[in-house]
């Protein structure tokens, strides 16, 4: 079995599903599996390098996205593999998975991934399809753009991200244009930043707002599973 670090919380929770043991390391933000006891190295945007290095890891796991290039470069030139991963929608999602598990050291593929898999393509059509705005930060306010994984996760919910066709893909916007928009809903994940029902609502002047389970709409891992059951669920309700 390799040696494993994850520097992603959704990796290192599809990692620890499959392969228990092989994580020598992970980052302050890995939460799941709750129990999960390795070292730990420090943040996605600063782990400590020089910790990994003395781990010995055989493999880092990493992602464009989440963590900054400066970091992985130092990790290669400390003689540490490192693979990184690229994903802006579901089908990305499980190959990426897949590619990676087996790197680590996978016999076969998870029947997890199976099972997520299989769920997001049994997903009916949407009857009707609603317009949103989703702040992913306040103070100042910022929302999914175009091109991320967690939009591709609405869109096939019946979803549309307004600002979809952004030229970033985490734009700042003020919270006065966000309510000018008149989406139908403003979906309001717990992470990255902690939106609950007496901190994000109040912004939007009584529009429906949907708090979502940050894990279910931004991780890429055994949540995959249940995700369009937990997000399906939560999005129903806000519309109504």
């Amino acid at each position: 079995m390799r040696r494993v670090v994850s520097l992603v919380p959704s990796l290192t929770e599809a990692v620890a599903a499959t392969l228990p043991g092989a994580l020598v390391g992970a980052t302050d933000w890995c939460d799941h599996p709750g129990d999960l006891d390795v070292v730990r190295i420090g943040g996605t945007k600063n782990p400590a390098v020089d910790t990994i290095v003395k781990l010995a890891p055989d493999l880092v796991v990493a992602n464009e996205e989440e963590n900054r290039a400066v970091d992985l470069t130092a990790l290669r030139e400390a003689g540490v593999e490192v693979l990184v991963t690229e994903v802006r929608g579901v089908p990305e999602a499980f190959s990426e998975l897949d590619r990676v598990l087996r790197v680590c050291g996978a016999p076969s593929r998870p029947g997890w991934l199976d099972e997520a898999e299989s769920a997001w393509a049994r997903l009916p059509d949407p009857d009707h399809r609603a317009r949103a705005v989703v702040p992913i930060w306040r103070r100042p306010w910022m929302v999914l753009g175009r091109d991320t994984f967690a939009g591709d996760v609405l869109a096939r919910l019946g979803v549309d991200n307004l600002y979809r066709g952004h030229a970033e893909r985490y734009p700042k916007v003020p919270v006065e244009e966000l309510r000018a928009a008149t989406p139908d809903v403003v979906v309001l994940p717990d992470e990255p930043y902690r939106f609950t029902a007496d901190d994000g609502p109040e912004a939007f002047g009584g529009l429906p707002c949907a708090l979502l389970s940050g894990r279910h709409l931004t991780w890429y891992g055994p949540s995959l599973a249940e995700a369009p059951r937990v997000l399906g669920e939560a999005l129903r309700a806000a519309l109504r």
